[in-house]
């Protein structure tokens, strides 16, 4: 069974959202300066890379991390391809056609050449959903949504679109690379740092492709 990774890669090099802080590591112990190991400290925000986004990134004392059900992560997943959008709106994915019980959607959009290409910095017109498409994911019971870039909405739609969703309990995985990902029907298995109290975690992400 092929098992296709669609996590970033992490370095200080790695692309993060403007004015947030860059990826850090520090080795604080080294085996060649003596210590009796190697150590290394890492700083970064949790919104870093790979990512979900839990409801209280943006709704006041909504569901942190910790108590996101695991079964919401991981499960049947349809992967669907939207070239040559400069966004995403509800006209667009109503064109998709997606299995009636479809429950965690992946967009693969453009965005992922930005990854194939290894582009290090942030790009401002990445392709993401606006306010009318947040809508029609929550009227379609979808409970997860991911897309290739570091956020789901609009640079210009960040707030509304990300309040639509959270606020419907939708959870977001975003910064994910599916260039070399087809469109169909997989396993997904998003497993996030179990981080207590906050509105994101890191996460390795993984598709497995069904029998």
């Amino acid at each position: 069974m092929k098992i296709i990774d669609i996590s970033l890669p992490l370095n200080e090099e790695t692309p993060v959202w403007p004015g947030s802080p860059q990826l850090n590591f520090y080795r604080y112990k080294r085996l060649e300066s003596g210590d009796d190991c190697n150590n290394t400290c890492m700083t970064c925000e949790v919104h870093t890379g790979t990512h979900i986004d839990a409801p209280s990134h943006f709704i006041i004392n909504g569901q942190t991390v910790e108590k996101i059900p695991i079964e919401i992560l991981v499960g049947p997943a349809v992967v669907a391809h939207l070239f040559n959008l400069n966004n995403i709106d509800a006209e667009a994915l109503n064109s998709l056609i997606l299995p009636l019980d479809t429950k965690r959607l992946l967009l693969r959009t453009q965005n992922s050449e930005l990854w194939r290409s290894d582009v290090k910095e942030f790009r401002h017109n990445y392709v993401g959903l606006i306010s009318d498409a947040a809508d029609w994911i929550v009227k379609k019971g979808i409970c997860l949504v991911g897309i290739d870039y570091l956020s789901i909405a609009t640079y210009k739609e960040v707030r509304e679109t990300h309040r639509i969703l959270l606020n419907a309990g939708v959870i977001l995985l975003e910064g994910i690379n599916l260039f070399d990902v087809e469109a169909g029907e997989y396993e997904l298995i998003c497993l996030p740092l179990k981080l207590i109290g906050v509105e994101g975690a890191p996460a390795r992400a993984i598709l497995r492709e069904l029998g």
